[in-house]
């Protein structure tokens, strides 16, 4: 018996609708729903490639625990629940609740419930040890609107914008900020064909680049002074919104001054680009009327990201590229609260210096989060307060976190490492217990976490009042013992005796753009997926029952018109931020990169998006492998030329920390000098010789304790200096 059946892909944050065909009680296909109103039939390779990760023949059906002979043996999870309470329970006697630590990667998005729950459970525990793959990947945004302020009538829409400009972020393959993740590619074609002008900043031509009107190629590690040289240029000819900046924004004088240096030919120097591009870059730009500044990944793995961030941000406000008082608002939310937007500021409030403390590098708790970077440090250091047991939903920190060594001495140190993971990645082979979980189709679904994106950054969530909730499409696997990590999770609290407080924040710092609500889950009620999610949209701007009655997603035409600020509203944006300008100060005093670059390390390696991939997931299916099981090191031609290679060949990729083998591939897109390679790959420590099948991990380059963020911890993990040699590389 066959059936299609509308449902959710939530492999990554867009959520697009999808129809799912079920046969013999087996997911066989996958494709975009052409009448989902918002995707309109769209989906990626990694969304039709579902049935492959739901049905790999590798794919664990029960949960495993690490013998006292150290393999692994299977595990009821009813049992394994159990067993790790009492774990749990022993060591935070022994050791204090901040012991136990949780790890949420960017694989929770499908399982809103889990995060959720997991924190919840530290709460009761008294643990404050949570972290998530936020503080490793674009923390930035979040810091620099801390201390920039927030537009409280939200960022302006792209589908109606006449200039936009993108720093270091590829959306129309990465799905993030910028153009909106519905179809990004057509998104951005149908702009274009309509008169908007793009600008994009990048050392490669990307995808999105080739639909730019100006494409700066710089060299790596730049973003930052040429913001600052937009902003010189569009300051100087007076191309900025004075009525904007005089009534929203403070600090315009001194912003001025500081940005004074960065003139079109210091920054071209700097950067490698042409300096009447630059200065046409910021004509252009001011130009419009409408539009803003999107940063990404390529920006953020760079050091000073929170500078690039921040002016961005203040160039976005220059221009005055906010929706005004009577503007229908961008993101009024679906299955979020509803909430009234305005046409005034929100004040800067703190980034950083506030909540838990780690015993490393004097970092702690900021508006991103807990340092996820510092977590491999803490483990390891013995002492008072040390962390003893860490436990990983949606994540696989063997590949995602930088400092692969250390990384696994951490993990190997640990009394109890717990993982929810689908197959044996690298952290499920060094863990005690792997949970077997249910997949994505095999769970409720519903759209709330893509909403939430706005919460990290511009550009990012959903345009329009939009939601789809979807029932399980797929039954588990016959005979299997699948587990949804909430559930799993609420099980270890009742063990404990724990009554759990959820709460779910609107926000994050001190910004909220709705009341904070929670809810008890008590250790005696009952409760399903469905359930919970009906409880955590409780006060949703969309009533739940009215979207589940849209099986195909429920897009309402509800214009949300923007009103004016209160009229006792002081707040102002800030433009001058003391910390912000004292780094810009100190960039400007910097040699060019060029001048920096040397014969030891004369290449810059630079992360890139992969169609196909989602961190590591989707590297263990055909597929999408398409005939190549690694993650090739991109050149230009000319480099590749100019060693002596040919495409196809293997090297070693040297920094100043370690070194990974590699595949050179040649990408005449590349700016010559820059080596790109997609992050997620690599098996652990000592599978070197295998990297043809698992890949090379690029976190193995990497330091977390040499050129770091001293707010977030994350370190440099772009820009990263590397040699390419021919000598094998170092094994184990």
């Amino acid at each position: 018996m066959t059936n299609t059946q509308p449902t959710i892909c939530r492999l990554c944050i867009a959520h697009c609708g999808i129809l799912a065909t079920v046969e013999a009680g087996k997911l066989i296909r996958v494709t975009g729903d052409p009448d989902n109103p918002l995707f309109k039939g769209y989906t990626c390779p990694k969304g039709r490639a579902l049935p492959e990760l739901h049905n790999h023949p590798d794919r664990l059906l029960h949960s495993v625990k690490r013998s006292d002979h150290g393999n692994f043996e299977p595990i009821p999870s009813a049992q394994a629940s159990q067993e790790i309470a009492e774990r749990l329970a022993a060591l935070v006697a022994q050791h204090g609740p901040r012991s136990v630590a949780v790890y949420s990667g960017t694989n929770s998005l499908p399982y809103p419930g889990g995060p959720l729950v997991a924190y919840a459970l530290l709460r009761a525990l008294g643990s404050p040890m949570f972290f998530t793959a936020n503080t490793i990947d674009q923390p930035n945004k979040q810091i620099a609107q801390a201390l920039h302020g927030i537009w409280q009538g939200g960022d302006q829409d792209f589908e109606r914008a006449d200039t936009w400009l993108l720093v270091g972020v590829n959306p129309v393959i990465s799905k993030a900020a910028g153009i909106p993740c519905q179809n990004p590619a057509q998104k951005l074609k149908d702009a274009v064909k309509s008169g908007m002008k793009l600008i994009v900043v990048d050392p490669r031509a990307s995808e999105t680049a080739s639909r730019a009107a100006i494409h700066l190629q710089p060299r790596p590690g730049e973003d930052a002074a040429i913001l600052a040289g937009l902003i010189r240029v569009i300051i100087q000819e007076c191309l900025y919104d004075h009525d904007f900046v005089a009534r929203h924004a403070e600090g315009f004088a001194s912003l001025a001054a500081e940005v004074e240096p960065f003139t079109p030919e210091m920054v071209a120097e700097r950067a490698g680009i042409e300096a009447k591009m630059l200065v046409s870059a910021a004509r252009l730009f001011a130009s419009g009327t409408s539009g803003a500044v999107n940063t990404g990944t390529g920006a953020s793995f760079s050091m000073n990201s929170n500078l690039t961030e921040y002016l961005a941000l203040a160039l976005t406000t220059l221009c005055g590229r906010w929706p005004r008082a009577g503007d229908t608002v961008t993101r009024p939310n679906g299955l979020l609260p509803p909430w009234q937007p305005r046409a005034q500021a929100v004040a800067p409030f703190q980034a950083w210096g506030f909540g838990e403390q780690m015993r490393v590098r004097a970092l702690g708790d900021s508006v991103a989060g807990m340092p996820t970077a510092a977590l491999a440090e803490d483990i390891l250091l013995p002492g008072p307060g040390q962390v003893r047991a860490l436990i990983c939903l949606g994540g696989n920190p063997m590949t995602a976190w930088p400092d692969q060594r250390k990384t696994m001495a951490a993990m190997e140190s640990l009394e109890l490492l717990v993982t929810f993971d689908p197959l044996l990645s690298e952290t499920a082979q060094l863990a005690d217990y792997v949970i077997a979980p249910r997949l994505t189709l095999e769970t409720p679904g519903m759209s709330q976490p893509a909403e939430t994106g706005k919460y990290y950054g511009l550009g990012m969530g959903i345009p329009g009042t939009y939601a789809q909730v979807s029932p399980a499409v797929v039954d588990p696997p016959p005979n299997a013992d699948l587990v949804e990590e909430w559930q799993f999770l609420w099980d270890i609290a009742r063990h404990l005796g724990c009554d759990l407080e959820l709460a779910m924040a609107y926000g994050f710092g001190s910004y909220t753009e709705s009341p904070m609500a929670g809810f008890k889950l008590g250790r005696d009620e009952t409760l399903d997926t469905e359930g919970l999610y009906r409880r955590m949209c409780a006060n949703s701007r969309l009533d739940y029952d009215q979207v589940a009655a849209h099986p195909h997603g429920l897009l309402q035409e509800q214009d949300v018109p923007i009103a004016p600020a209160e009229p006792n509203c002081t707040a102002r944006l800030r433009l001058d931020d003391p910390t912000m300008m004292a780094e810009l100060r100190a960039w400007s005093d910097r040699a060019p990169a060029a001048a920096a670059e040397d014969a030891e390390f004369p290449f810059r390696l630079i992360p890139r998006r992969s169609n196909n991939f989602m961190n590591s997931t989707g590297r263990h299916i055909a597929r999408l492998r398409a005939g190549k099981t690694w993650n090739p090191a991109f050149m230009h031609p000319d480099d590749i030329a100019r060693l002596g290679l040919e495409s196809g060949a293997t090297v070693c990729l040297r920094s100043p920390w370690d070194a990974i083998p590699a595949i050179v591939e040649a990408d005449p897109t590349l700016r010559p000098g820059v080596i790109a390679m997609t992050h997620g790959f690599g098996g652990l420590p000592g599978q070197e010789a295998n990297f043809r099948e698992l890949g090379s991990n690029t976190g193995r380059l990497l330091n977390t304790e040499v050129d770091f963020d001293p707010y977030t911890g994350m370190p440099r993990m772009g820009n990263v200096p590397v040699a390419v040699e021919y000598s094998p590389c170092p094994v184990g």
